[in-house]
């Protein structure tokens, strides 16, 4: 379940996308989004691509969500957009009991989050001075 939003009070060009019950924690988490913020796009989902943890393709997802919507709906340039926020709150957790021994039981807790991706469109392109 994923939705977009643009903020028409703002100057800036925001898309917003949601993400949500990502089965993962907060915990886990919010690394690999503090990892993306302020990157560009294309650089974030290559991070994301060869990142070894599993719910990196999850977070890839909501990205790669944004950029089509903002692409299609608002008609963005997808070179200049910018991962402007990144964060994830909790959802539920689900509760499971394990057997253990003396007729005892240990609780196991499967945690789930929302991720929210706050893309802008990016002002002024960087522009690499030539050597001469």
């Amino acid at each position: 379940m994923k939705k977009i939003k643009k903020n028409k009070d703002s100057k800036e060009k925001t898309v917003k996308s949601t993400n949500k019950n990502v089965r993962s924690s907060v915990r886990k988490l919010n690394p690999i989004l503090k990892g993306i913020v302020g990157k560009k796009v294309e650089i974030a989902i290559r991070d994301l691509t060869f990142s070894e943890k599993r719910i990196s393709k999850d977070i890839k997802k909501t990205i790669s969500s944004a950029v089509a919507n903002a692409e299609n709906n608002y008609q963005y340039d997808i070179d200049k957009l910018i991962v402007k926020e990144a964060y994830c709150g909790k959802q539920v957790i689900m509760k499971r009991f394990r057997a253990r021994a003396k007729g005892r039981a240990a609780p196991i807790l499967k945690p789930y989050s929302n991720v929210t991706i706050i893309l802008s469109e990016s002002k002024k392109m960087e522009s690499h001075g030539s050597k001469s």
